[in-house]
């Protein structure tokens, strides 16, 4: 198994001040992980992106770590065509960053403000299908795989990416496979996990504390799943998400590629990426 950690993983060091982005690939390199993965990249005022991009090539090639992905946002419902043209140019940015995989997101759905007849997932299915087919057609040119994340509600079911990705049909558009956030969408992490394993392009690691809705939830770090449930970040292993199961069921669909340590919890982040990478390497010895 080989590890990468995502940027946002150590976002509230560098909300702190207490490193910049371009440092977060030695310490990235320094907690031992094989590669990092960018949540977004913000260039420094006076700096274009494509330039940032480069710099941050150039510092991971010095410390001898990949750049493994490239993760962004975006909404296939609104504003498509731009939206499409916006990340073409994002395929360019992962293209400098020297990674071989991105993903962008679908759409949050539909606005509160609009009605809601004939305004389901199945509606918006094709058009989210044309937008993705656009994007990952355009970067096969440039030898990077886009994929689709279990993210944002909307498009976060298991059943939800299977249609988007079999809608697209292009062995360049995959799935990046995060196993805790299927509990967004109150669906089980293993049984969702292995719906979606055969479409994996990259993978996060991630773990939630559970509360039902039915209970007491503490004012502070908690936020509502669709269903009503309520979820923390956790440190790997100390939460609900099955991790090793999900961990198995992805190593026998063949998967054998990067494992992000992706962490959002309340603990200091330095922390809690090193003791869940910790765990994944037991974990790994283990199945």
């Amino acid at each position: 198994m080989k590890y990468s950690v995502s940027s946002y993983s150590y976002s509230s060091l560098v909300s702190a001040g207490e490193y910049t982005e371009k440092q977060l690939i030695a310490l990235a390199k320094e907690m031992g992980f094989d590669g990092i993965e960018f949540a977004e990249i913000h260039a420094p005022e006076g700096t274009d992106k494509l330039t940032y991009a480069k710099e941050l090539k150039a510092e991971a090639e010095k410390h001898e770590i990949d750049i493994v992905a490239y993760c962004i946002g975006s909404d296939l419902l609104y504003d498509r065509e731009n939206q499409i043209n916006k990340l073409k140019n994002e395929v360019d940015v992962a293209e400098a960053l020297g990674c071989k995989v991105m993903r962008h997101d679908a759409s949050g759905g539909y606005k509160e403000n609009e009605k809601k007849q004939g305004m389901g997932f199945n509606n918006a299915l094709p058009v989210i299908v044309e937008g993705y087919k656009a994007v990952t057609e355009y970067a096969k040119t440039k030898g990077i795989r886009t994929c689709i994340e279990n993210h944002g509600f909307f498009a976060q079911d298991s059943e939800r990416v299977a249609a988007i990705i079999n809608g697209v049909n292009d062995e360049n558009f995959g799935a990046l496979v995060d196993i805790g956030n299927f509990m967004c969408a109150d669906e089980d992490p293993a049984v969702a996990v292995g719906n979606v394993a055969p479409y994996a392009f990259h993978v996060h690691a991630k773990d939630f504390h559970f509360k039902k809705g039915t209970e007491f939830i503490p004012s502070d770090g908690f936020f509502m799943t669709r269903g009503g449930n309520f979820l923390r970040g956790a440190i790997i292993g100390h939460g609900a998400v099955p991790v090793m199961q999900c961990l198995r069921i992805l190593k026998n669909a063949g998967y054998n590629g990067y494992v992000t340590v992706e962490f959002e919890g309340m603990e200091y982040a330095k922390k809690g990426v090193k003791y869940g990478l910790d765990t994944l390497k037991k974990i790994d010895e283990l199945i």
